[in-house]
């Protein structure tokens, strides 16, 4: 009875370890650290370096798992670092691949310096002067990126002066890195943010700001104080914020009430505190497909040596590129292309959906078109493939199909059988009326 009980103990114990394992989701990261050199006079900045480092991340201070851990050989002991994450925002489960991975998150951090801002509404955070003390650490911003490359987060972290343990005090999350809409949707770009409620920092407010950049133009989308609770001026219109979540929860995501073509590009979310800032920045893509439309509709009738003109317009649709082509389905199924035709160039509407045409010339000296088909115009976008169809009537192109051909030969023989009944039906009668003299003479 001892042997059982001590083995049924001992599996409990090993799923107990084995839970606690998978329970154990922060990561041990492998990071870029990258800072500037020295500039050689006159104001110049110098070229990066780049070294390899390694964070243990841990949401409890008093947790040595992470530290007991042994650097690689190709880390520098003095780029090895401790973050303390009480929110466990670094701990997503995305940014923690199986042990041995190939690919892994994306890691950068950096040294940073603590600065007030002169920004209007963000210069109410520092107009009291905090005891410099608290300032006076090692100052570190850090981003990750997850594989696929949807979730980002940037963080900023506090250690004492040449300690390699850091302790988070600013993160700011996102899940919207790579975003599509289709127009006229509404469009929620998330961002979050969470700040350390034992920093001194965190008494004395927030500011977030929303800046949109595409193409090397930049505007101010949103902005807003939240120590003073107040909006600045923008002229973006059909954008909001929830200030309740905002508060509450530190929800800072950006609402576009009606997606257009226009606000395709990238926007960058900051959330602000006195001296220090955090911020991510994602793309959003307006994807629409063409709509396609055939002119003219339906063909006219293809006779032989006739050339039939066909057009395919796609408008509405965004962005470029668009690839167009032809394909003709003939009456016994069979498809081919006829290729791209003549293609004109993409015209811009006021919305800043573009359009685009292709021409198509039949011409039925050269081409088999049998006894016609479907005529099909294929539009290949990155919103989806469209297609539009038309059809082909066509006359006196080509020999009788089998099912004809048996149906003709199926008529003659009906033909043939009514011919020979009628001649035997005449045949019988003359040769009765021939023998009436002959029984008279007798």
């Amino acid at each position: 009875m001892t042997e059982p009980f001590t083995i049924y103990k001992l599996s409990i114990i090993a799923f107990i370890g084995f839970i606690q394992a998978c329970s154990s989701t922060c990561p041990v990261m492998e990071c870029w650290f990258v800072q500037e050199k020295p500039g050689r006079g006159g104001g110049l900045t110098g070229a990066t370096t780049q070294e390899k480092s390694l964070l243990h991340i841990r949401t409890d201070a008093q947790s040595e798992a992470a530290e007991a851990q042994r650097a690689p050989a190709d880390i520098s002991p003095s780029r090895v670092y401790v973050i303390t994450d009480p929110s466990a925002t670094l701990c997503h489960p995305s940014l923690n691949p199986p042990r041995g991975s190939i690919k892994k998150p994306q890691c950068e951090i950096n040294p940073f310096l603590p600065q007030p801002s002169s920004i209007k509404w963000v210069a109410s955070l520092t107009e009291s002067a905090l005891s410099p003390l608290y300032l006076q650490a090692d100052w570190f911003s850090a981003s990750f990126q997850n594989l696929d490359k949807h979730l980002g987060v940037s963080t900023i972290s506090r250690a004492p002066t040449g300690s390699k343990e850091h302790d988070l005090i600013l993160s700011i999350t996102s899940k919207t890195m790579s975003a599509k809409s289709r127009l006229g949707e509404p469009v929620t770009l998330d961002c979050s943010f969470w700040v350390d409620p034992s920093t001194p920092l965190s008494a004395s407010g927030f500011a977030v700001e929303w800046r949109y950049q595409t193409r090397g133009d930049g505007r101010l989308v949103l902005a807003y104080d939240g120590k003073t609770d107040r909006l600045a001026d923008s002229q973006e219109r059909g954008v909001s914020l929830d200030f309740q979540a905002l508060h509450e929860r530190g929800n800072a995501s950006l609402v576009i009430e009606e997606a257009k073509v226009r606000h395709a590009g990238t926007y960058i979310c900051t959330v602000y505190l006195p001296y220090l800032l955090a911020q991510v920045a994602m793309e959003l893509e307006i994807v629409e497909p063409p709509s396609l439309s055939i002119h003219p509709s339906p063909l006219p009738l293809a006779a032989p040596g006739q050339t039939v003109q066909v057009q395919c317009e796609a408008s509405g649709f965004a962005p470029l590129p668009l690839e167009l082509s032809w394909e003709f389905k003939g009456a016994d199924g069979k498809s081919r292309p006829l290729g791209s035709g003549s293609m004109s160039g993409h015209r811009q509407a006021w919305d800043g959906t573009y359009s685009q045409s292709s021409r198509l010339e039949l011409d039925t000296s050269k081409m088999d078109l049998g006894r016609g088909g479907e005529v099909t115009c294929v539009a290949v976008h990155a919103g989806g493939t469209r297609r539009a169809s038309v059809t082909l009537n066509a006359i006196g192109f080509s020999s009788p199909s089998i099912e004809d051909s048996m149906a003709m030969v199926g008529v003659a023989l009906v033909l043939y059988g009514l011919i020979k009944f009628v001649s035997w039906t005449f045949t019988g009668s003359g040769s009765n009326k021939a023998d009436e003299p002959d029984k008279k003479e007798k």
